[in-house]
Parts: C-alpha cells; structure tokens; sequence
C-alpha cells in the first residue's frame, strides 16, 4: 500500500492543510511542510506495510528480527483540545497480530501551546513470523465545533534498523541449558 486508507471520517473527514495552519506552530524540522487534521467526529486512517513487497525476506525477519522504529508526531490547534491515538501492529502473514504498540489515547485541552509532540516505540526481540506493520492513528477534537480542530498529525515513519538487540546464536538452547 503506498497511501493512507481513510478508516473513518467522522465530521468533516480529513483535511490536509500547510505548516503552522490556523492557531499552529511550526513543525520542529522544517523540511515538512504539510500535516493532515481531524474533525469533530472520530477520524482514523491507516497504513498496511508488507514487510515481504519492501525486501525483507522472511528469513531475515524470523532469525535476526532487525529493531523496527514507529514514530508519529501529533499537536492540537491552541484554541481547541482534541484527543490523539495511535495503535501499531506487527501482523503475520494471515494478520495474526504477533506484538502491538497502544500507547492511551492523549487529550490535549483548550487553549494550549499548540507544541508538537513525537510519540516513538521500538519493537525489539519480537515472535517470528512478522509479515506486516499495521500503523493506525487518528482523534477528533473535544469541542465538537465543525471544521477541521482535531488533532493534527505528520512525519509518521517506520524504520527497520540494521541494529537488532536479539542474538540468533544465543536463542536457542546450548549443550548443557534448559
């Protein structure tokens, strides 16, 4: 899948707006220029990532399960809070979910600074079988005003490291070890 799929778009759907929009502040790197915005309703989109199509072997995935990095970066308008969430599933090939990151949702109150904020995970030593990264995210705003006042997000990413904190050696039992 190369775009998000809009999962639901409660409200007025999403929008896609430019850095720092209404009542927003500047992104922290400004190469990113863009950010999509929720309504007052529910909004969620979503990405299916296929390990396999991107040249990860599933070799490689099951014996040295490289670090995977999710990262997302969410803010609110200063002048409307909105409640932000983010769920990321490692999936098998028949979309088993095999590890997941949710962290609780965040709400963020009315007049507030309107920060940008980076939320990050590491999947490390996770169970064979990864085929899939499931990254899904989202909000509405809390004051039900129509319009686009939810939370904000961009800059979402998932990094498959070289660096792999599990050993493949040393996972399986040794001569003399239970």
């Amino acid at each position: 899948m190369l775009a998000w799929q809009i999962d639901t778009k409660g409200g007025d759907n999403w929008k896609v707006e430019s850095l720092p929009g209404s009542h927003g502040t500047d992104f922290p790197d400004p190469k990113v220029k863009k950010y999509f915005v929720s309504s007052y309703e529910m909004c969620l989109k979503s990405q299916l990532v296929d390990l396999v199509a991107k040249g990860y072997w599933k070799e490689l995935l099951d014996t040295f399960r490289p670090d995977i990095t999710v990262k997302d970066w969410f803010a609110a308008r200063a002048d409307c809070g909105c409640t932000y969430q983010l769920k990321v599933h490692l999936a098998s090939a028949d979309y088993f979910v095999l590890d997941s990151f949710e962290p609780p949702p965040v709400t963020i109150e009315q007049w507030n600074n309107a920060a940008w904020t980076e939320v990050s995970h590491t999947f490390s030593d996770y169970p064979p079988g990864v085929c899939y990264i499931l990254f899904l995210h989202g909000g509405q705003d809390t004051q039900y005003w129509a319009g686009w006042y939810g939370p904000q997000v961009t800059n979402s990413s998932i990094i498959i490291s070289h660096k792999m904190t599990r050993n493949p050696a040393s996972s399986e039992a040794q001569p003399g070890q239970i």
